[in-house]
């Protein structure tokens, strides 16, 4: 092998290189190195300064903000707060006055959006160190390094899922992810009006989840209470209009304007092979025998998946009890639900009524547990899971 053959052959392999941090850490030369510290250096010592320049500038800005609060936030996560809100008396205005107090809630806020910033940072951080071993790479083949101009085209052409997909990420972190990890966070707090704790509250770690599962408290009694209602009311809802449909879709192939669960289950029913009607026919099989062993079976086999949505819903279907009963009628005057209340209604009651917060976020973490492994536990165990190809 020649000079020039061995010269192609080892452009071609630095070409080929993959960008990840590893390889940038391992392989990258100094410059690149030195870009997990100062994000962008790399990239401006190849000639793409302006990228470099905003890589930078978001560093900057990261460390400021930690400096200024960051760092605040996340040390007053461990406590709270602990300073009460005291009532002062103005000689001057001659009326009481409040100094300013912590206040948990935003203290609890505050430091998770931390968190979730600095791991939106980190990301940040991984995408300039892969940049930065990029352009070395590209640089070193000989190839065309892109321009931020180059770059900010190519959001409308090649990188146009990056274009669409953040403003949906943005959104999803701060209205989905954001709101769902404070209201876990609530779950191991004293966060309730339960001895005033509405301004400065605590970390109880299990407490509240071992109140729930005492069967012998008041607020234990009536969770596993309303557990039960609530699991036979879903049951009963999802099955009944399930099996409604499904007698109605045998005796009617009209379906107009009969309700959703109708028409699936017509379109179901059409679709099972008219061969193994007429084999069960040719053993002898009744009506009784045929819809039991071929229509019933091959009807759960291909619903199974709409059973365990249209159950989850009734679960979770504040409409229907809140609009009829309200979760009456109340027959235990000690207990904070109804005979009628679900977990979903019960919990609405403990946070806008009897401001419970505490406990309303480990109902809520409950209700998605039971969901959750219920679900998952009868679909594994369902033909449509373990019998993909067929019945």
């Amino acid at each position: 092998m020649n000079a020039i053959s061995a010269a192609k052959m080892r452009r071609n392999l630095e070409f080929a290189t993959p960008y990840t941090c590893l390889a940038a850490l391992r392989e990258g030369s100094t410059e690149t190195r030195v870009s997990a510290l100062v994000m962008g250096f790399g990239n401006m010592m190849h000639k793409q300064v302006a990228k470099g320049l905003l890589f930078l500038a978001a560093e900057i800005a990261y460390i400021a903000f930690m400096v200024l609060s960051g760092f605040h936030n996340l040390a007053m996560l461990g406590s709270l707060g602990t300073v009460e809100r005291q009532e002062v008396w103005n000689e001057e205005l001659q009326v009481f006055t409040y100094t300013q107090g912590d206040q948990s809630i935003l203290l609890l806020l505050y430091g998770l959006a931390t968190i979730i910033l600095t791991g939106v940072m980190f990301w940040v951080w991984r995408g300039t160190l892969k940049s930065a071993y990029k352009a070395e790479c590209l640089d070193k083949a000989g190839k065309h390094l892109n321009t931020l101009a180059e770059d900010l085209k190519s959001l409308l052409d090649d990188n146009l899922y990056r274009l669409l997909m953040t403003p949906p990420m943005i959104f999803i972190g701060a209205l989905t992810i954001l709101p769902l990890v404070f209201m876990i966070c609530m779950a191991f707090t004293n966060y309730s009006k339960i001895d005033n704790h509405l301004v400065l509250f605590d970390w109880v770690g299990l407490q509240n989840f071992a109140t729930l599962f005492d069967s012998n408290s008041v607020l234990g009694s009536t969770f596993w209470s309303v557990l039960v209602w609530t699991l036979v009311w879903a049951f009963f809802a999802t099955f009944t209009n399930y099996i409604a449909g499904m007698i109605l879709a045998i005796v009617i192939n009209i379906w107009v304007g009969v309700p959703y669960t109708l028409l699936q289950l017509t379109g179901v029913l059409q679709n099972i092979p008219t061969e193994l009607y007429e084999a069960a026919k040719v053993d002898g099989a009744n009506a009784f025998q045929t819809f039991f062993r071929i229509t019933l079976p091959y009807m759960l086999y291909v619903t199974t998946p709409y059973l365990i949505a249209t159950f989850t819903g009734n679960v979770n279907n504040f409409n229907v009890i809140y609009l009829l009963s309200g979760g009456d009628p109340v027959t235990n005057l000690a207990s904070t639900a109804g005979s009628t209340d679900l977990l979903v209604t019960w919990l609405y009651k403990l946070t806008i009524d009897k401001q419970y917060y505490n406990v309303g976020a480990v109902v809520g973490i409950l209700t998605f547990i039971i969901l959750a492994i219920g679900s998952l536990l009868t679909y594994r165990n369902s033909k449509s899971y373990r019998e993909e190809g067929g019945i």
